[in-house]
């Protein structure tokens, strides 16, 4: 690498002296930063000279940024966090070729890197690290450029906590607020998290390790290392922000915050804290309404799917099962459903833990299952209410079921998740809980298990080709496959490399016909149960997202990652 070898270079041309060398390196274990940013700090050599030298060491032309008018779509080629890590800035594309400027012209790291991150052939000019760093706070106009940017940019006053109950003791809002470095990072990652698309913050404190990841699309990234130090005094931020105690560092929490950005946006996040061996882990998750989907059209639904779901949930009475794994999507399609259903002439009242939505025109009930308000006690109150339809947010257990069954059986429309990996499998579920078999049969009108599936990036989108053996693993005809098109994301800045770009549900949607309820009380397993719903056709899961490859909407190996095998 050029910094190992720098001091060496401009000693042999006599540009510093030994004692000036070794000052710069003293000050650079000390301090970090590059030997050359270090030798112009301390007034050694010029950053025009350090450039001119480079220039003249690697055979590569110097370029003046402040003369540089760099367009927006070239900037955005590149994302602000690769740029600063390598001392970079794209200033220009011709055909193939991105025309960057680097500080260290022979960090052919970097430029592998970029050549893989945006598909350009990379030409690097010359320019001083003082020059690109400027270019970079003037063209990258965001504020998630790592802690050196958090610490010192940004501002507060960008960001209102809603405090929605009591005031918060103002003591201890003072102590948490003293460190301003704590306050603008905790920010920042509020922020950083919304602008990245993430659905929840993990910060986890390690013997060595302190570490912050986002979820985004289904998948976990690590985003930041913030020192080790600070674990203490973010956690205890956190709570503090969603009135926690902070005193008690032994036992789990749970809150949640509400934030005012700007004027308009408020964002909602749900907290919990959980004490682990080195400190409190703290994962946020980011309830955004304005995110929420409602429109059942756009969740992914295929038509005959859409058309049945429709067709069970605007049935007089009966109860609709909407199922799947924890971050599967099925809150979204359960509110979707009752925006569908939310009429005047129509009382619905809700069950959930926790509300993550306000609905307007929807009686929302939070559970308290401390005060003894459970899912099934909130049932009961339901039934006294004059109810047309409910919704209860999980059938968790015995008690739970049979009060919503006997309500679906009694002129109610009920809606409610269970946590099963199949439409067919739920059936055993409400069995194994103590169920009849024939009040299963008599009551349900259709259950749903439904998954979400990664989309690929629609700006670096290109055809792939696949092995038959794929086709094979996953049984899919070769007629099937004839003249289609498999797709896959290369990896953008958009995307942030990973290919992929929000995400779409897979649906099996299965109606409870005539030859369902017979099966159920002939005793019939899951597996038989699928059999007759596939000749009834149903398509599961994995043929689902089968049709969503074939469509392009997505790749082949995130619907094996997604579902099982049928």
């Amino acid at each position: 690498m050029m910094t190992d070898r720098l001091g060496e270079l401009l000693l042999r041309e006599k540009l510093i002296s030994d004692e000036q060398l070794t000052k710069a390196l003293e000050a650079q274990r000390e301090g970090g930063g590059r030997l050359g940013f270090n030798l112009t700090k301390l007034g050694f050599v010029t950053d025009e000279d350090l450039t001119q030298f480079l220039s003249k060491q690697y055979g590569i032309p110097t370029v003046d940024l402040s003369e540089q008018e760099i367009d927006a779509d070239i900037i955005k080629l590149v994302p602000e966090e690769v740029a600063r890590k390598y001392h970079i800035m794209p200033i220009n594309r011709t055909g193939s070729t991105l025309v960057i400027a680097m500080a260290d012209p022979s960090n052919i790291f970097a430029i592998d890197d970029i050549k893989f991150l945006t598909g350009y052939n990379v030409e690097p000019l010359v320019a001083s690290e003082e020059a690109i760093k400027g270019a970079i706070d003037n063209y990258y106009e965001s504020d998630d450029y790592g802690l050196e940017g958090v610490f010192t940019d940004f501002d507060d006053d960008d960001m209102e906590v809603v405090q929605e109950e009591d005031e918060l003791d103002v003591s201890d809002l003072k102590k948490a607020t003293e460190e301003a470095p704590v306050v603008r990072l905790v920010n920042f990652i509020l922020t950083d998290a919304i602008k990245k698309g993430a659905s929840d913050i993990h910060i986890e404190p390690y013997e060595k390790q302190f570490r912050v990841r986002y979820r985004i699309d289904g998948v976990l990234h690590e985003v930041m290392k913030p020192p080790i130090k600070l674990k203490n005094a973010i956690s205890s931020r956190i709570k503090i922000m969603s009135q926690l105690n902070i005193a008690e560092r032994r036992l789990p929490q749970d809150g949640r915050i509400k934030l005012k950005l700007g004027k308009r946006r408020e964002m909602d996040y749900r907290v919990s804290v959980l004490p682990t061996l080195y400190g409190e882990k703290v994962v946020l998750r980011l309830l955004d309404k304005s995110n929420l989907q409602l429109d059942m059209t756009k969740l992914g639904f295929e038509q005959s799917a859409l058309d049945a779901f429709l067709g069970a949930i605007h049935q007089p009475w009966g109860i609709v099962l909407v199922t799947g794994p924890t971050g599967s999507g099925k809150t979204t399609t359960l509110y979707s459903a009752l925006s569908d259903l939310n009429k005047i002439s129509d009382n619905i009242s809700t069950a959930e833990d926790p509300v993550e939505f306000n609905l307007m025109g929807i009686n929302q009930v939070q559970m308290h299952d401390e005060i003894g308000l459970n899912f099934a006690a909130a049932l009961r109150s339901f039934l006294r209410q004059d109810p047309d339809i409910i919704m209860v947010g999980e059938i968790r257990d015995y008690e739970t079921a049979e009060i919503a069954i006997k309500a679906a059986l009694t002129g109610h429309l009920v809606l409610s998740t269970l946590h099963t990996n199949d439409a067919p499998s739920t059936v055993n579920r409400l069995l194994n809980m103590g169920i009849e078999p024939f009040l299963v049969a008599s009551a349900t009108n259709l259950i749903l298990a439904q998954r979400l599936a990664r989309k690929i990036c629609t700006e670096c989108q290109e055809t792939v080709e696949v092995p038959l053996k794929v086709f094979e693993d996953m049984g899919i005809d070769n007629e099937e496959i004839k003249g289609k098109d498999f797709y896959t994301g290369k990896g953008c800045a958009t995307c942030n490399g990973t290919g992929f770009k929000g995400r779409i549900a897979l649906y099996e949607v299965m109606p409870f016909t005539e030859t369902l309820k017979e099966l159920v009380l002939n005793g019939a397993s899951s597996s038989e149960l699928k059999k007759a719903a596939i000749t009834e056709s149903m398509k599961t899961l994995r043929m689902s997202g089968v049709t969503k490859a074939m469509e392009g909407v997505t790749t082949l190996e995130e619907i094996l990652r997604v579902t099982m095998a049928d």
